[in-house]
Order: structure tokens, then C-alpha cells, then sequence
């Protein structure tokens, strides 16, 4: 059975947030990432170690993910892996023309072929599972929903707060060992 373990996803963003954003989602639900900022330095990437999936931002500065793609698919090798498209762009003028050529040239085609930003955590990683052939570990949910209810709490919180917490969990570490 295909396990997340054995798999390795490119998480082409421009934006260095979204790119951690998703790289960490990724991990935490066991792949392996790498990451790149725009179309060429993630050819780079793939053509040094190919992938077996790509997180694709459509509208990127160099080379767009629709450039990128175009490459790909014309490479009998690279066209085989699988791309999921991540776009805030997919309805309006700077990507919906990409985005529409890229699914009438059936460049990538089937359902979750594309995810709109902001992406929820589980949709995506359950893209990328479906896409791979991966089972869906029914604890993954619950696990990126409390990391999320977590992390929307840390924004807020008091930096003494934050701190006591941390403290804590380090000391009851070091008890566990």
C-alpha cells in the first residue's frame, strides 16, 4: 500500500508564507517536501529529483506554474507526475485565462485539479492523497483541525501566556523521558 512516508511533493509558491504554510501541512501529514519560488528554480528542482506529486501556484513572477506546465507536459518524463493547481487567481483577469487553457487542454484533468486559496488544510492534503493512491487516515482531520484551532489561538495570545505554556510543555518532556 502507498504510504505518505514514500512520497515526495514540490510546493511551487511565490509567496514564502503560503509556501511554509502548505509545506508544513504536508509534513504533518507525512510526506516528504521540497518547496520553490517560481517556475524555473522548481524545473531546477525537478529535473534533480523528480517528484512524485507537485503543488502548482499558477500566477508567479520568472515563470508562471501555467509556463511550468506547459513544460512539463511536453517532456514524455516529467509529464507524468501529478499536478494539483493553488491559485487565489482562478476567477479573475491575472489567472482564470491560464487556468482555463490549462483544464481545456486537458493539461490536468479529473476532479481536484485545482484548489482556490486560502486552501483549507484537509482538502488539500486530501487532494494529494487521492491523487497518489494514498489511503486517508481518518485521524488526519482531527489532527490538522486542532493544529489550526491552535494556531488561530497563538495569534492572539499573550506573549507571557505563550511562554508559561511552552515552559510547561518542556518541563512535562522532560518528565515523559
Amino acid at each position: 500500500m502507498t504510504r505518505a512516508e514514500d512520497k515526495t511533493i514540490l510546493v511551487v509558491d511565490d509567496e514564502p508564507n503560503v509556501r511554509f504554510y502548505l509545506a508544513n501541512i504536508l509534513e504533518d501529514a507525512g510526506f516528504k517536501v521540497m518547496t520553490a519560488s517560481d517556475g524555473i528554480e522548481a524545473l531546477e528542482i525537478i529535473r534533480q529529483s523528480q517528484p512524485d506529486f507537485i503543488s502548482l501556484d499558477l500566477v508567479m513572477p520568472r515563470k508562471s506554474g501555467h509556463k511550468l506546465l506547459y513544460e512539463l507536459r511536453k517532456d514524455k518524463e516529467l509529464s507524468r507526475i501529478p499536478v494539483l493547481i493553488v491559485t487565489a487567481h482562478a476567477t479573475d483577469e491575472m489567472g482564470k485565462n491560464d487556468l482555463d487553457d490549462i483544464l481545456e487542454n486537458r493539461m490536468i484533468s479529473g476532479p481536484g485539479t485545482y484548489l482556490e486559496k486560502p486552501v483549507k488544510p484537509i482538502d488539500y492534503v486530501r487532494s494529494i492523497q487521492r491523487a497518489l493512491g494514498i489511503a486517508e487516515s481518518p485521524n488526519l482531520a482531527d489532527a490538522v483541525d486542532l493544529k489550526d484551532q491552535l494556531m488561530e489561538r497563538i495569534k492572539g495570545a499573550d506573549p507571557a501566556a505563550l511562554q508559561n505554556a511552552l515552559e510547561a510543555l518542556e518541563a512535562r518532556k522532560k518528565n515523559e523521558t
